[in-house]
């Protein structure tokens, strides 16, 4: 999940009922559902996304025009999008966004043989533009300071009870996450069986409260997007920057504040496992307005460090 990509089976095409909406895109280059979408997936429990054997890719999605469904498929070349719901022309209306259309591959220049290796060997990494922010936001300020186990139960378990059923055949159990008043009204001690602190339960309550105005922050550059919601506070560099890749695909939004990103970039670039930020900054700047895209080229190269200390301890405050 580092490198944020899922493993999407190439199958025998399953019958699906006939869907509400169907659109098909064709795109101007290689494309891997897998790598693209990936980044959306928050553990492979996640009720909102799923990857089925049969080569599609499902999304469970609270739209502007209400929640939707989205299964994405691709053969020879062409993708075919089937959405259902209040939310389904939405869905299909961004669907060649969601799918790396506005984005420009060709604008990354490699200056590091890793690099260049790794871009060769993924030509269909397109970086992903969701247009939606709080679907994004609420799980990056659950995995702040934290496993990703434990940010990864929180949103699984908080969805799972709050959230609403996806539209259409979608698979067992999916779900659409909460809407802004549902996530406002989770009881105290939902969120402590949930495992998540006081401190990020009430970052996600202020966060909601001003939803509409956090949203209105796609139409924005990346940076503007960034200001805006930093100013909730809760909301630091790390999760602003973590939100804008996915809703925005910033190619430039690398994130600092990372427990082990840094080691990883100055590892892969430079062989220092001990880098900082600020050393991995110094690193990634050849590549100025395409950071993002080198250090998921670098998580994807799985070129990472030996781990020489334990795992961090599991913690479920939800037990105490």
């Amino acid at each position: 999940m580092r490198g944020g990509r899922v493993a999407v089976p190439v199958g025998t095409p399953r019958r699906a009922p006939a869907p509400e909406r169907v659109r098909t895109w064709v795109p101007d280059g290689p494309l891997d559902l897998g790598l693209v979408l990936g980044p959306l997936r928050r553990g492979p429990g996640d009720p909102t996304f799923r990857a089925l054997p049969d080569g599609s890719v499902w999304r469970a999605s609270l739209t502007p025009a209400g929640p939707g469904t989205l299964r994405v498929t691709q053969r020879a070349g062409e993708v075919r999008g089937q959405a259902w719901g209040p939310g389904a022309d939405w869905l299909l209306e961004h669907l060649p966004q969601l799918l790396g259309a506005a984005d420009d591959p060709s604008a990354f220049v490699p200056r590091h043989r890793l690099l260049a290796l790794t871009r060769h060997r993924r030509p269909g990494l397109r970086l992903t533009r969701t247009g939606l922010v709080l679907e994004s936001l609420i799980p990056s300020i659950l995995e702040q300071k934290v496993t990703t186990g434990e940010a990864y139960r929180a949103w699984r378990l908080l969805v799972r009870k709050y959230g609403e059923p996806a539209p259409g055949p979608a698979p067992e159990r999916m779900s659409v996450m909460p809407a802004p008043r549902t996530w406002a009204l989770i009881p105290s001690w939902e969120w402590h069986r949930a495992g998540v602190d006081d401190k990020r339960a009430s970052t996600v309550l202020r966060a909601v409260r001003v939803a509409a105005r956090l949203e209105e922050a796609v139409g924005m550059p990346p940076e503007a997007a960034r200001a805006r919601w930093e100013l909730v506070p809760g909301i630091g560099p790390w999760t602003s920057a973590e939100t804008v890749q996915r809703t925005h695909g910033a190619p430039d939004a690398v994130t600092v504040g990372d427990l082990h990103l840094p080691g990883i970039v100055g590892w892969a670039l430079a062989g220092d496992r001990h880098a900082d930020d600020s050393v991995m900054l110094e690193l990634l700047e050849p590549y100025a307005g395409q950071r993002h895209r080198a250090a998921r080229l670098i998580l994807l190269s799985g070129r990472v460090p030996e781990r020489r200390a334990p795992r961090m301890p599991y913690g479920d405050i939800g037990r105490l």
